[in-house]
């Protein structure tokens, strides 16, 4: 019993956490998105989920509704969730970008940059075992690497994020899926991998060890985009 009242009180002090930082995130003014949203989009979901979904930036469903994923590639990621039993209410999801970028063009480095950091921070609230990213903007920044989705999608990768050892999981972004429709079907296999991803522990960060050789930097970053 003593057990199970402190599980409680720790999810109650999560989502207290989590509501606080919501409300500090509406106010952002970090950088020039906040000059012509309608309200930040912060994030939605279980604050206690194992499974994190972060995608790029806000459309113009989401803008007016201050929810991730509410048009039709969100309309498309519920029935994704759907076939591996699971709804809304069992992860979160959240975006890049708290705010619409003009015209739903891509997030500018700039403007990653300035809102990274609210993200960051929700990773660390929420302490997911699975961070799935949707697309090439979500999946770069979190990696710390400019590999394409292209080349990435379905390949799980253990980093850390928020302090915590998480397992990244690279899916193409839905709205791949609704301009071309062959990608469905990659969607839909990459999807199905999830519960075993969910059910496998999580290594600890391998020890660093001194390099005996110079590393030559890595490739300049391909152009960004959904696939």
């Amino acid at each position: 019993m003593a057990v199970a009242a402190e599980a409680v009180a720790a999810a109650e002090r999560q989502l207290t956490e989590l509501e606080a930082f919501a409300r500090q995130v509406a106010g952002c003014t970090n950088c020039r998105l906040s000059q012509g949203r309608t309200q930040v989009v912060f994030g939605v979901g279980d604050p206690d989920a194992d499974l994190m979904f972060v995608g790029e930036a806000p459309g113009f469903h989401e803008d007016k509704q201050g929810y991730p994923f509410v048009g039709q590639a969100g309309k498309l990621l519920d029935k994704l969730l759907a076939r591996i039993g699971l709804e809304r209410a069992d992860v979160y999801i959240a975006n890049v970008l708290k705010c619409r970028p003009p015209g739903n063009r891509d997030p500018a480095p700039d403007e990653i940059q300035a809102c990274e950091g609210h993200l960051f921070r929700q990773v660390e609230l929420i302490r997911p075992r699975v961070v799935a990213t949707l697309g090439n903007f979500a999946t770069k920044l979190l990696s710390g690497k400019p590999t394409g989705i292209t080349r990435v999608h379905g390949a799980e990768q253990q980093v850390t994020l928020g302090g915590s050892r998480v397992l990244l999981y690279p899916l193409y972004h839905p709205a791949a899926a609704l301009y071309t429709p062959a990608m469905l079907k990659v969607l839909e296999e990459d999807f199905a991998r999830l519960p075993d991803l969910l059910g496998r522990p999580v290594a600890a960060p391998a020890p660093v060890t001194p390099m005996l050789a110079p590393v030559a930097p890595e490739p300049a970053a391909v152009q960004l985009g959904l696939f």
